[in-house]
């Protein structure tokens, strides 16, 4: 009987050594990860908001930027709601400031244009570039939140352009506007070449769903999986995010994200 009560004392310290060791492991692995300071315009629309969800979960400081800070919902010790509007060139550089990361997930016109060329996130990005460009080498990285016209469907052929015409005149005109800005906020980025930009594409179907924490990563041409199906949860959309601002990967390109 003895014995079996030495073996049992045994067994049960190797498993609390074991228990100890993997939690100091998980515990060190999250604490090598350097914290960030992350900045987010859009931060109350629905990917924006996950953004900060996701950059909050993994130990950054997060600064969400919306004209009305009392419609940002989340509360956090590590998060700091502020006002602010990413077409006002003082406050973009007033808030930027002391800040090691970017994040633009915008949408809609200046002065209600349908021009695609006023769409906010492409006059936005011109904004922003002039006012990191005075932050010289200490100039935040940029992260913008992009969209699925700019990617292939095939070679040449981005899928903006391959909409059927009956289809996209049925199309609001503010959603024929927000494809045709992405495109050109896209255009615009890759002719910066002094600014760490990254542009992240989503799949076709984009929308709300599940944190699975996986993904695949493609380039120019829209990913498909092995239904012929092109999508992502803006979760894991969220998580790809992250990983590029922990990781600047695809610094000055595009990159598109799917399952």
């Amino acid at each position: 009987m003895k014995s079996r009560i030495l073996v049992f004392r045994r067994l049960l310290s190797l498993l609390l050594v074991a228990s100890f060791t993997t939690a100091s492991s998980a515990a060190d692995e999250i604490a090598s990860t350097p914290s960030l300071n992350i900045i987010v315009y859009g931060s109350t629309g629905r990917v924006g908001s996950r953004v900060v969800s996701e950059a909050l979960s993994r130990g950054h400081q997060v600064t969400a930027v919306s004209r009305d800070p009392g419609r940002v919902k989340q509360s956090h010790r590590n998060l700091v709601a502020v006002q602010g509007d990413i077409l006002d060139r003082e406050s973009v550089a007033t808030l930027v400031a002391g800040n090691d990361v970017v994040v633009v997930s915008v949408r809609g016109s200046v002065d209600k244009s349908k021009d695609p060329e006023k769409a906010i996130q492409r006059v936005a990005a011109e904004l922003l570039v002039g006012v990191l460009r005075e932050f010289g080498d200490n100039a935040q990285r940029l992260i913008y939140v992009g969209g699925a016209g700019s990617l292939e469907v095939k070679p040449g052929v981005l899928y903006a352009d391959s909409i059927p015409g009956v289809m996209r005149m049925m199309m609001p005109r503010s959603l024929r506007q927000e494809i045709s800005g992405h495109v050109l906020t896209l255009e615009y980025l890759r002719t910066v070449d002094d600014i760490r930009w990254t542009y992240i594409s989503p799949a076709k179907k984009f929308e709300p769903g599940e944190r699975t924490g996986t993904y695949r990563i493609g380039g120019d041409q829209m990913l498909l999986d092995a239904n012929g199906k092109s999508r992502i949860s803006m979760e894991d959309f969220s998580v790809a995010m992250i990983d590029e601002a922990e990781n600047s990967a695809h610094v000055k390109e595009r990159f598109s994200v799917a399952y």
